[in-house]
């Protein structure tokens, strides 16, 4: 139950963590001054979503995210929100793929070269199916994590005195809800893809919780290391090389690697909860469906990492407050049809 239930939790943490959270862009757009109580309201609410997408999908027994939310929202709405899923799927992949190019660049690799080579990378995982990626998410999260927390840590200390933690004020506490809200779609679309493979609800517990602290703690201190730099946030493309600039070469070159490879995992997540949703309609090989899929997605990668990132995920947020609403409201509800 424990194995399985931190299993759970890598593919939650690889899902979330990709290109725009561990690069800090996602984060510093939803929240930066008076966030305090809004990242420990988000870390609550991630953790109780977690739990209510896992349960349905256990009681479902489900393999893709359709049968979920007709369970939320009712078979009516789920016509046009299945949509709006596939959609956020696409664009949200288009963004992991740009990041991928994006940080590749800074080794001097060609932006386009460092995007087919996450492309090529991408196929190659859909050979194994659902157990590449978990086996994946399972080796490289924790690693990342624990790096990520202990570069932040570091930072953080040093910096304390110029920024130090607001607990007084919170005008920023609404950012909570469409922070939550912008997960949720991708989440749904991953646990309800593995609804048959939950076994207890332990392991839902150990998953839904471990992971809402363990996003709260980073986010609380991403937050405060970028709110010591916010004047030079506007000259990176990726705000974490801001604060790896007073870092040896070394972090930097190993920070640039799991950057890499948690956006890979976000990117094979989203592509995964797209291929899954057409895999009974359409007959082909997983992998080819995903090559095909990601050929489609190249050329939308031009538009740049940051300017993705701020155009799409505050519209997104917005949206899915729906979802978040429905998720939060159904243990009070019963629905089973429109």
């Amino acid at each position: 139950m424990v194995r399985s239930g931190f299993q759970w939790m890598f593919l939650i943490l690889g899902t979330v963590i990709g290109a725009g959270y561990a690069s800090g862009r996602e984060l510093w757009q939803f929240f930066g001054q008076e966030s305090v109580l809004a990242i420990g309201l988000f870390s609550l609410l991630f953790s109780y979503c977690c739990y209510v997408i896992m349960s349905i999908s256990q009681q479902h027994k489900s393999m893709h995210y359709r049968p979920i939310l007709e369970r939320l929202i009712g078979s009516r709405l789920t016509i046009y929100f299945d949509g709006l899923i596939i959609i956020y799927l696409f664009s949200t992949t288009v963004v992991m793929l740009a990041g991928g190019g994006a940080t590749l660049h800074t080794f001097r690799i060609p932006y386009w070269f460092g995007v087919l080579i996450i492309v090529g990378l991408l196929i190659v995982l859909f050979f194994w199916d659902v157990e590449g990626m978990l086996s994946m998410n399972t080796f490289v999260i924790p690693i990342l994590v624990t790096l990520l927390v202990f570069v932040l840590f570091v930072f953080t200390k040093h910096h304390m005195t110029e920024i130090p933690f607001d607990f007084k004020h919170h005008a920023n506490w609404p950012s909570a809800f469409t922070f939550t809200a912008l997960n949720i779609l991708p989440l749904v679309a991953v646990l309800s893809a593995v609804g048959n493979q939950i076994r207890r609800k332990g392991e839902i517990l150990i998953a839904s919780i471990g992971s809402g602290v363990i996003l709260g703690g980073i986010s609380l201190l991403y937050n405060q290391s970028l709110l010591s730099i916010a004047n030079e946030i506007v000259l990176y493309e990726i705000p974490l090389f801001a604060i790896l600039k007073h870092y040896p070469y070394f972090w930097v070159l190993i920070m640039s690697i799991l950057l890499w490879i948690a956006i890979y995992t976000t990117a094979a997540s989203g592509v995964f909860g797209i291929v899954t949703r057409f895999r009974k309609s359409i007959n082909l090989p997983l992998w080819l469906m995903s090559a095909i899929l990601l050929f489609i997605m190249i050329p939308m990668t031009s538009f740049g990492f940051s300017t993705l990132i701020a155009i799409l995920y505050p519209i997104y947020g917005i949206l899915n407050l729906y979802i978040l609403a429905a998720i939060l409201l159904q243990p009070f509800l019963n629905r089973s049809g429109g």
